[in-house]
């Protein structure tokens, strides 16, 4: 799987959280980032976790301290959406943790990190789109399966999470 996502990190932030499309959480402490000049080809961060070699990295989130106060919305390609307090995540094994029960043949696709009173837009790939507050999403477990955030028609999957602030507007587009 080749992926186009590019983080920036600043140096106040002290944890990198990386999920797979099997729904598990693995992070990775900035300073153990090793630095390279401009000149080198860098390091895949496949490589600096101690994953399964079946998991694919599908989301990236930044932390600076995992408060209460701050909530993971998690979305899979099957349409399921779930909510939990970021605090859940702060005693991450080398081995990772199980960050949301997958339903057999489901996959993990987008990660977002919010304050609780934003909206949540899902948008699929033949083109339909849904967007709802996330506080009509309960917060969960750790481990909990989620809950159906769209009715997808036959063939039909999720392709794509936005969080956005409530009273802006979205524009959507299906090529």
């Amino acid at each position: 799987m080749i992926s186009s996502n590019i983080c920036l990190l600043p140096q106040h932030i002290i944890i990198f959280c990386s999920f797979t499309d099997r729904g598990r959480c693995y992070w990775l402490k900035v300073h153990e980032i090793p630095e390279s000049g401009r000149a080198s080809r860098g390091r895949s961060i496949i490589n600096l976790l101690d994953k399964e070699k079946e998991d694919n990295i599908t989301a990236f989130v930044s932390v600076k301290e995992f408060s209460d106060d701050k909530y993971l919305i998690m979305a899979t390609e099957q349409g399921t959406i779930k909510k939990t307090v970021l605090s859940a995540y702060a005693n991450v094994r080398k081995g990772g943790i199980i960050a949301i029960n997958l339903n057999i043949g489901d996959r993990l696709i987008e990660v977002k990190k919010t304050e609780g009173n934003n909206d949540i837009v899902l948008g699929t790939r033949n083109g339909m789109a849904i967007r709802f507050n996330e506080k009509d999403v309960r917060d969960m477990g750790r481990t909990a399966t989620g809950v159906r955030g769209i009715r997808l028609g036959k063939g039909d999957v999720v392709v794509g999470l936005v969080v956005i602030n409530r009273a802006s507007t979205v524009s959507c587009s299906n090529k």
